[in-house]
């Protein structure tokens, strides 16, 4: 039984756990931005390949307490790292703390780094070499006011990197905070959904995928091909074992009204493979018909931190209360921001407000249940 922690954005610990647990997930704890579970191999394969939600998925291989920067060194040189990857695989040291008495993070990098290329000098008589921009071994520290965990990243690249963007868009969102949104919006395949500010198609593409049921990781390789551990056999085996895919008829639309946005979208949804149930069309939220008598809006729209002034936004949240009311009676319309004076704004009263972090930046998923004539509470 091997023991690993799976990071994710901050809001998402509950539905990640319920997503790791179906895939064999045993002993899981949720703690802030992620959930430590125990599990063989095999589940380190499916969670990586299948998970929507997770941002890296680790294998701890050290605990130890410490006090300074040379009590790392001691007990990170004690790991086997030569039994863990070979001397030729490029190397790469991340160390993050909370509440650690250290004064440089950036210090300690550098003596876990040397512990490592160290016990490889000793037993193969030669250091691994470091690259920090494409690493094909990371090592991951985090410490805390006495105990430093040593994990390696069987992920390598952030498991939101799905590999099908070909266009970025303005600030888009992680691709698993998109898929997150989706799932706490409560979709459900057979109703029609909406993005009428689709952007790059972050949301549009998240939600296709799952509906699909395609493995978000099925495009990418992985950390853990390039450790001694790895059985390829095994991860074939996991690869290619079918899973029925959905035959719901879906009806997802998207929208913007920037030309060049759009072109991102429709780049990234074809790059995605979900073009053929994904209608785009230009056009500005404010002048959207519904597509249909009744469904799930979900949005994220702009906010002072990314696309225009606060006084910008006083002018435009009004006017899309107004074109809410006016053209999506009957839906469920979800808005995902850091401004939150927006309910206020629309002059709508969320009928839930779950929150939420895009990075460590505050934010909060609103839902907002539009009825014919008014939407105040009974």
């Amino acid at each position: 039984m091997e023991h690993f922690f799976a990071s994710s954005p901050r809001g998402l610990e509950a539905l990640l756990a319920a997503e790791l647990g179906p895939l064999g997930a045993q002993n899981m704890q949720q703690v802030p931005g992620g959930v430590a579970f125990s599990g063989d191999w095999r589940l380190c394969y499916a969670a990586n390949l299948w998970s929507r939600l997770a941002s890296r998925v680790l294998w701890r291989v050290a605990e130890f307490d410490y006090a300074s920067e040379e009590d790392l060194y001691a007990a990170a040189r004690k790991v086997d790292w030569p039994g863990l990857f070979a001397l030729e695989r490029t190397l790469r040291v991340n160390v993050s703390a909370q509440k650690s008495p250290l004064k440089s993070l950036d210090f300690a990098t550098l003596r876990i780094k040397d512990a490592v290329c160290d016990r490889f000098r000793d037993t193969v008589g030669s250091r691994p070499d470091v690259d920090r921009a494409n690493p094909q071994v990371r090592v991951h520290a985090f410490l805390d006011a006495t105990r430093c965990v040593l994990y390696l990243d069987t992920s390598g690249e952030p498991l939101f990197k799905r590999g099908w963007r070909a266009g970025a868009g303005e600030a888009p969102l992680r691709e698993n905070l998109a898929a997150g949104i989706v799932l706490l919006s409560g979709w459900k395949p057979e109703e029609p959904l909406l993005d009428p500010m689709c952007g790059g198609g972050t949301l549009l593409v998240e939600a296709a995928a799952m509906a699909r049921g395609r493995a978000p990781g099925a495009r990418r390789g992985f950390g853990f091909e390039n450790l001694k551990i790895f059985d390829s056999i095994l991860w074939n085996k996991i690869k290619h074992e079918e899973r029925t895919a959905k035959t719901v008829k879906l009806e997802i639309f998207g929208s913007d009204n920037d030309p060049r946005v759009l072109g991102d979208a429709r780049r990234n949804i074809s790059a995605a493979g979900v073009d053929r149930w994904v209608k785009l069309e230009q056009t500005d939220i404010l002048n959207r018909v519904a597509p249909a008598a009744a469904g799930v809006m979900i949005a994220n729209p702009p906010y002072g931190e990314r696309i225009g002034s606060k006084e910008e936004l006083e002018i435009f949240y009004p006017k899309l209360g107004s074109a809410l009311k006016n053209n999506f009676p009957g839906w469920r319309c979800h808005f995902f921001t850091a401004d939150l004076r927006l309910p206020k704004l629309v002059r709508l009263q969320p009928s839930r407000r779950v929150p939420l972090y895009n990075g460590a930046l505050e934010c909060r998923l609103f839902e907002i249940r539009i009825v014919a004539g008014s939407n105040r509470r009974a």
